[in-house]
């Protein structure tokens, strides 16, 4: 293990006694989810040493230990970007910490916007592939075998059997859910309406600034993982309007409890399907 994630690891081990077993990310609109399940603990993201701190507006920056249902996670209530300045490995740290903390599932959700133009604002998309090719891998340099092999495989990222689960526990909440491929590119300028018909054309319903690169380095180190993105307004070029970062919190927060009751149910029906029999 490098000494940055290891001074980090055991920065937490000294103030956290809780194991997880499934990691949560929350994407904006998903900000305030923590504040419905049980809380027991928490830890500030400038409070661990050598740990990459968010510097976007609406990401508070702690991890929150505790229980969704009867489900022990640990939930990043906001993430660090690439567009800040961290590097790749910076950006995908926490991801290896949750992991080395217990975790095995990786839930991701982030905000993003609409390239498929059967979508509209409000929408949310079950990830079934993604698209990295626009972003640096954080894979590049030497490979630490004890956290995962040099090539990893990426046919299967996000799981088809959580996914199944997904759409039917929508299905039962009565929750419309796309499905789709998210691609991520680096930001912070928002896509250009030739960039966002480049992305339809590679095959790309949605397009967003996080996430992939948090999915690839969980999948390097064994987690199993899931995605679910609010689609809060249409990319560039798909309407008239221009875009901008108060039309994106604005739409995440309106549709929020739905979000927040997908997530939730989502994640007890993971874990009682597929993680409690692995």
């Amino acid at each position: 293990m490098n000494s940055e994630l290891q001074k980090v690891y055991e920065s937490v081990k000294e103030k956290v006694t809780f194991k997880p077993e499934a990691a949560l990310i929350l994407g904006s609109g998903l900000g305030n989810f923590a504040e419905t399940i049980t809380v027991v603990e928490t830890l500030d993201y400038k409070d661990i040493e050598g740990f990459p701190v968010s510097t976007v507006p609406g990401h508070k920056g702690r991890f929150i230990f505790g229980y969704v249902e009867d489900v022990p996670m640990v939930i990043m209530q906001g993430r660090v970007h690439y567009y800040e300045g961290y590097s790749m490995k910076e950006v995908t740290l926490p991801i290896r910490l949750m992991k080395l903390m217990g975790a095995k599932l990786l839930f991701l959700t982030n905000a993003s916007g609409g390239v498929n133009a059967g979508y509209k604002a409000g929408d949310f998309m079950l990830m079934s592939d993604h698209i990295s090719s626009f972003i640096p891998s954080p894979l590049i340099g030497a490979n630490e075998e004890e956290l995962g092999p040099r090539f990893p495989d990426m046919s299967d990222v996000y799981k088809k059997e959580i996914r199944s689960i997904i759409r039917r526990v929508a299905e039962e909440e009565k929750i419309p859910l796309q499905e789709g491929v998210y691609i991520q590119f680096t930001g912070p300028a928002y896509e250009s309406p030739a960039e966002i018909r480049m992305a339809r054309t590679l095959g790309a319903d949605a397009v967003g600034m996080s996430t992939v690169c948090e999915a690839i380095v969980a999948t390097h180190m064994g987690m199993d993982i899931c995605g679910i993105s609010c689609i809060t307004n249409m990319a560039s070029g798909i309407l008239s309007q221009p875009l901008s970062h108060k039309e994106v919190q604005e739409t995440a927060d309106r549709v929020a409890p739905l979000f927040e009751r997908l997530v939730k149910k989502s994640l007890t029906a993971i874990y009682h399907e597929y993680l409690c029999r692995k």
